[in-house]
């Protein structure tokens, strides 16, 4: 850990701000920050997700304790369901953090993480162990421990089998081992070339009631939460739910709740505390010997004036004169951070650097404008200007309230990188680590922007340095000003114009290939390659590329398919022009709630190849959360229709026969977790039930027992519980080989279960109807066998199935066994 050389952090006293927009806090916020600013103890929160944080406890810890408090998730949400799109993996892990962060914006705290990879639901430490490296995220918290100086640190879950998952539970084992090793010099020493050795005080675990799991104690340290704060117009309760509901992703919204409650903690290691969870630590500059600083501070709290904020410039001013005479330099640096944003703040200063374009390619020149205004009665000084490479000398006062505009013609630098996350932007070490090109960003939310105009600011006689990171701004109808980060883009970019092909034995494989061009660079006599572990199989020369956004068929021979044994292929593409390699796809997320969200992934696609047989034509479809299957199923030539409420209404026959549209379908499927998000299920479901028994086929995917709209799914009862086989290799037994749905049309044998991907599958029933029957047995190592992977009934003349096995991960990943069983379900009614 921290072994590679990287430049050493510049350790002036300057503050530098980045962020899309210099904007200053209001004036309840720049009075919060002043009493943070006045106490010295720092809290940080340790557990294993996005959504395992407290919200009301770092509200309040934030918002009346007035105490610096950050959030660490060891993973960024990775492994979980999105109820929101089709994405997974990385790009999930992806969104949640950026929900976490808008999380944090409203709730005050700071965020950080580790390099660990959510990888899905784990039972128990030893299994969260196998698949992550201890010693390197201990390491990576350690690491934030000493950058982040916290006095107590607070664990969401127990090191045990009450924590509910095996990655929290995981998360406090390696909490607890970080402390102890934080303070030592012979743990980690490499880090020490960038921060100093820091021992917390405590560290404790804020014990819960989670449904019917109580580890809370009347002899536990109790904290009352929850005041009403008349400053935010709310209890810090209330606070919390809106903090929390920012996890669209994962569905968790959370009710806003009025009023004071207790939170409990019990003693882990460190010195006990007795009467509050800041026992024992200075809290004030007094006691840190600098009495002066204390009484500056008390004046300007008292004497704040929130309708001017400005008039407590002066005395700012005055006190960071003293902060920079500090003699503990990580005191000194961390403070003159706080107070130079309450300064600018006061000031009523806002800056940003934008352009009307969202993307950029290296080497390009655009126009771009820099916005500045000042608020003060005591005019700020723009003193100079750097242009990236050149700067700019101005030495203008910025009058009261009046902006100012100017045009610069900016190149983006030639070897500017593409924008993107810095822990996707290598391969993952290995499923659950992330690698991170500069050890110095673990820890970070996101990089800071390496593309800023540099500001240099005079506010009385001290001196400010603003990093304006070149922006985009547009104004949408809907939401207004947009403002966001300018994405570097590589001048070409090559993607398939499917996310996976199915090809059958003996067959040529047909697919497309997307060229786009982001600049006028002329990209003559280029060579495009498919590839397939090292082996080209196919592509063609490009003598000259018309248009910016090209699209070409290739064919790949059956001949050479047939010479590749693996019926699971990934093709790699590749472009070629005067010396330069191009093999990268844009993958860039939106949603209403977030900023845009870009990264860059290989050019490569899956390819199922061999007997992949279907019998159906037409599938209805009832959408779920995020899933792939419909695009999935559309691939395999399938036809599938979305059923939205009128496809439901008509009339029913004296048989029970449907006489709606839902009889012209094979099959009908039912996308996962329906019955927690499709409000209308209630009422539709009356008529699934008389399509099957009128000689339907219904595929239900799995559901969970939270936020849901029918207590009775099938047409006869089962009972859905948090059972699951999380070792993607769990051995399969079929309990009848013979059954229809594991012979037709594809023969399903041992062979199709390999390959699979994060988990069997999740939500099993626990009991059922005798009218069901169970297909699969299978359990994680030394755990009980469980047979509800799968049930299947006959009802009248149709056919009802329910599987919660993962077809949703496995059918992206282009597993083959997965996809001729899920075939198969859907055929059951043709055999």
């Amino acid at each position: 850990m921290f072994k590679k050389v990287i430049t050493a952090c510049i350790l002036s006293f300057y503050t530098v701000f980045s962020a899309q927009q210099v904007r200053p806090a209001k004036s309840s916020e720049i009075y919060r920050d002043l009493k943070t600013l006045k106490n010295l103890p720092k809290v940080l929160y340790l557990a294993a997700h996005p959504d395992d944080e407290n919200t009301g406890l770092l509200s309040w810890l934030i918002n009346d304790q007035n105490v610096e408090t950050g959030y660490l998730s060891l993973t960024r949400g990775d492994g979980g369901q999105n109820l929101l799109g089709t994405e997974q993996g990385a790009a999930l892990g992806l969104i949640r953090t950026h929900e976490l962060l808008e999380a944090r914006k409203l709730d005050g705290a700071q965020q950080f993480f580790t390099r660990a990879i959510d990888f899905g639901f784990s039972k128990n430490t030893t299994d969260t162990f196998k698949q992550w490296d201890e010693n390197s995220i201990i390491a990576d918290v350690v690491w934030v421990i000493r950058k982040f100086r916290p006095d107590v640190i607070i664990c969401r879950f127990p090191p045990t089998a009450a924590a509910g998952h095996g990655q929290h539970a995981a998360s406090a084992v390696v909490a607890e081992k970080a402390f102890k090793l934080a303070g030592d010099k012979n743990a980690f020493p490499n880090q020490l070339k960038y921060v100093n050795v820091w021992q917390p005080k405590r560290i404790l675990w804020n014990t819960f009631r989670f449904g019917s799991v109580n580890t809370t104690a009347e002899n536990q340290l109790k904290v009352t939460v929850g005041q009403y704060d008349a400053q935010l117009g709310m209890g810090y309760g209330e606070l919390a739910g809106l903090s929390r509901s920012l996890h669209k992703s994962q569905g968790a919204g959370t009710q806003s709740v009025a009023g004071i409650k207790t939170e409990y903690f019990s003693h882990v290691a460190g010195e006990p505390a007795k009467s509050t969870l800041f026992d024992g630590i200075n809290k004030t500059w007094t006691k840190e010997g600098n009495t002066d600083i204390d009484q500056s501070l008390d004046k300007i709290i008292s004497s704040f004036n929130f309708n001017n904020p400005d008039r407590s410039l002066p005395a700012l001013l005055a006190l960071r004169k003293k902060v920079l005479a500090l003699k503990d330099s990580d005191l000194k640096k961390d403070k003159i951070k706080s107070l130079d944003q309450i300064i600018l703040s006061c000031a009523g200063f806002m800056g940003e650097v934008v352009t009307n374009q969202a993307e950029a390619v290296a080497g390009e020149s655009h126009n771009f404008r820099l916005n500045v205004i000042s608020r003060a009665e005591n005019p700020v000084v723009l003193e100079n200007v750097k242009w990236l490479s050149q700067s700019e000398n101005f030495n203008r006062k910025l009058s009261k309230d009046s902006l100012i505009t100017i045009q610069h013609q900016i190149q983006i630098p030639a070897d500017a990188a593409l924008t993107e996350p810095y822990w996707l932007a290598k391969p993952a070490k290995d499923a659950a680590t992330f690698s991170v090109p500069n050890d110095t960003l673990v820890g970070l939310p996101e990089a800071e922007s390496p593309l800023n105009v540099l500001l240099d600011l005079k506010i009385g006689s001290e001196k400010f340095k603003v990093k304006l990171p070149l922006s985009f701004k547009k104004l949408d109808p809907v939401r207004g000003d947009v403002v966001e980060a300018l994405r570097i883009i590589p001048a070409l970019e090559l993607k398939f114009t499917q996310p996976l092909y199915l090809v059958k034995e003996n067959e040529d494989l047909h697919l497309s290939l997307n060229v786009k061009i982001n600049s006028d660079k002329k990209f003559n006599n280029g060579k495009v390659n498919l590839m397939y572990n090292g082996e080209r199989l196919g592509g063609g020369d490009l003598k000259s590329v018309n248009g910016k956004d090209v699209t070409i068929d290739y064919i790949i021979p059956k001949a050479k398919l047939a010479s590749i044994k693996s019926n699971q292929l990934q093709l790699d593409a590749n472009f070629i022009a005067d010396g330069i390699t191009y093999n990268k796809k844009q993958v860039l997320i939106q949603y209403p709630h977030l900023p845009s969200l870009q990264y860059f992934a290989p050019a490569t696609v899956a390819v199922m190849k061999g007997d992949i047989q279907t019998k159906v034509k037409n599938v209805g479809y009832v959408q779920g959360a995020g899933d792939f299957i419909p695009e999935f199923l559309r691939i395999a030539g399938i036809q599938v229709d979305v059923l939205k409420d009128e496809d439901f209404y008509g009339n029913l026959d004296e048989s029970g026969g449907s006489q709606n549209k839902l009889s012209q379908y094979d099959a009908i499927v039912l996308g996962i977790r329906a019955n927690n998000t499709e409000k209308k299920l209630g009422r539709w479901m009356p008529f699934l039930w008389s399509y099957v028994k009128a000689g339907g086929n219904l595929v239900m995917q799995y559901n969970t027992n939270q936020d849901t709209t029918l207590d009775q799914l099938g047409m006869y009862n089962f009972s859905i519980a948090n059972k699951r086989v999380t070792e993607e290799n769990a051995e399969v037994k079929f309990l009848n080989p013979n059954h229809k749905l594991l012979n037709f049309p594809n023969k399903i044998t041992s062979n199709d279960f390999k390959g699979w991907v994060q988990e069997r599958g999740a939500y099993f029933p626990a009991q059922w109807d005798a009218a069901y029957e169970p297909l699969f047995e299978m359990h994680d190592t030394g755990e009980e066998s469980l047979q509800g992977s799968t049930l299947y009934t006959k009802y009248g003349k149709g056919n009802f199935i329910y599987t919660p096995l993962a077809f949703f991960r496995q059918l992206p990943a282009g597993n083959v066994g997965a996809a001729r069983l899920f075939l198969n379900f859907l055929s059951a009614q043709k055999n």
